[in-house]
């Protein structure tokens, strides 16, 4: 199963990625900011993509979630590509019979099995970049 967004430049900084289905992300790295960064959004990918997981996960052993957040901390390297070398991600959640231990086994199920984010962060990914001599219209 493939997956696109088409990214569109607006000025400074800042992005508008859109899917086939119309769905809009803004990333914005300009000074002035209305949109999250390219590597919040990445955080954000990772923690949404394992809440989703967790969420079903709970449910099916019927016991869900009355609230639920997470904290996701990005430690980043200092030089250039400025990647995150370690990623911290809190799960805190409430509801009727949740315990520590149950939702402990949902968000390792979900960040060793199913949350396709955090599989991608641990694999090699072939990027290929490609150039088009084609004029640009938005």
């Amino acid at each position: 199963m493939n997956k696109s967004l088409n990214i569109t430049w607006l000025g400074e900084q800042r992005y508008v990625g859109v899917n086939p289905s119309g769905q809009q992300l803004l990333i914005d790295n300009s000074p002035t900011k209305i949109g999250v960064s390219p590597m919040d959004a990445l955080l954000g990918a990772l923690a949404t993509c394992t809440a989703v997981d967790v969420v079903d996960i709970m449910a099916k052993k019927r016991t869900p979630l009355r609230a639920y957040r997470i904290e996701v901390v990005g430690e980043r390297a200092e030089t250039h590509p400025k990647r995150y070398t370690h990623i911290t991600v809190r799960h805190i959640a409430s509801g009727d019979g949740v315990t520590a231990e149950a939702l402990g086994k949902a968000a390792h199920l979900s960040h060793e099995k199913y949350c396709s984010v955090a599989a991608s962060l641990n694999s090699e990914i072939i990027v290929e970049a490609v150039v088009e001599d084609t004029p640009v219209s938005v």
